[in-house]
């Protein structure tokens, strides 16, 4: 029994379930990322925490109390939407204090603890701006600090970051999840960006077509992935398929080492590995050789499409200052069997 436990949650229209029998339990204190492609149902879920959409089944609890069929400002969540919904005639202050004043708290304490949000938030000196003065990033605190400030029970993060170019949205994932760590509150956020959801959550919970798939922690979802979508989703993940022998999968005219315990000799299987965790070496240095298809350079890093007997495989390679090789070069692939797993094609995939 977590602090906030989601128990068979579904929610239907007409015959299509959006959510289906979703059952978490989070404990206090803890921050979650729901993580998927569009139409997986983690935004409905949220909605259905939040009080905005009625469950068609299931129970929502907060600290033991039945909250299913609650109206949303009886719950008392705090909410960050995706597009922030700040009020654009209100100060920075007046838009933090609005839910204070909602709820009827003095004036004196209001102020104390709109300063005190502000302050949490490095926004003490724009109290008094109106939004349209603020930056992405401000306006983003802002509506951190409007729903904080009411003192939830849970935080829900719709799509936090979404609006915020690049460079940006990246600064605010470290600056968030140290919000939410000095804070201490129980968080869940909504997102499809899978970098978002590893470097800012306890654990992440992977749906796809209403459904989890897993729940796990960050780093043990992308080193062992229950199925094949969530190997491909969350991160980028070779896939060679060919047949099972003793040490490794046959394919393209090679064996290439893997661990595929539970394999049976002679069965259909696929092999997979991360991008990162295969080198480039002299041709006939490695597992097997291949001719570089395209090269792209990401700044701290270079991508290789390297095309083998076995399938096309991505290499990622961190960038060491000097330009390595170039399209149309002849290389060895390596790698280790440990950092390779195969598994039945319709199966679990482990990397």
């Amino acid at each position: 029994m977590g602090f906030l436990t989601l128990d068979g949650l579904t929610k239907r229209y007409g015959e299509a379930a959006a959510v289906s029998d979703v059952s978490l339990g989070v404990a206090k204190g803890e921050f979650i990322s729901l993580l998927g492609p569009s139409g997986c149902g983690k935004t409905t879920t949220l909605q259905m925490i939040a009080g905005l959409v009625e469950p068609s089944a299931g129970r929502i609890t907060l600290d033991g109390r039945d909250i299913t069929h609650e109206k949303p400002d009886r719950r008392g969540l705090g909410i960050v939407f995706q597009s922030y919904a700040l009020f654009p005639h209100m100060t920075v202050a007046q838009n933090v204090s609005f839910g204070l004043e909602m709820r009827k708290v003095p004036r004196a304490e209001r102020d104390t603890r709109v300063k005190q949000a502000l302050a949490l938030v490095q926004l003490a000196a724009l109290a008094d701006r109106y939004p349209r003065q603020l930056s992405g990033g401000q306006r983003q605190r802002v509506a951190v600090a409007r729903a904080l400030v009411i003192d939830p029970p849970v935080l829900l993060l719709d799509e936090p970051l979404s609006n915020l170019d690049a460079k940006l949205r990246e600064e605010m994932q470290f600056e968030l999840r140290g919000i939410q760590r000095r804070v201490g509150t129980t968080t869940i956020m909504v997102t499809h960006d899978q970098s978002e959801a590893l470097s800012m959550s306890d654990r992440v919970v992977v749906m796809e077509q209403g459904r989890i798939m897993q729940v796990d922690a960050p780093y043990r979802l992308y080193e062992s992935p229950a199925t094949p979508f969530i190997s491909t989703f969350v991160g980028k993940m070779n896939r060679l398929p060919g047949v099972w022998r003793q040490g490794g999968i046959e394919a393209g005219g090679r064996l290439l080492p893997c661990d595929g315990a539970g394999l049976a000799e002679g069965a259909a299987a696929v092999l997979a590995i991360r991008p990162e965790k295969i080198g480039l070496t002299a041709p006939g240095g490695g597992v097997i050789d291949g001719c570089i298809k395209a090269r792209f350079f990401l700044g701290s890093a270079w991508f290789f499409t390297v095309e083998t007997s076995a399938g096309l495989v991505g290499v990622s390679l961190p960038n060491a200052g000097a330009e390595p090789a170039c399209e149309g070069e002849a290389v060895g692939l390596a790698w280790s069997s440990a950092s390779a797993k195969a598994g039945r094609p319709e199966g679990v995939l482990s990397a």
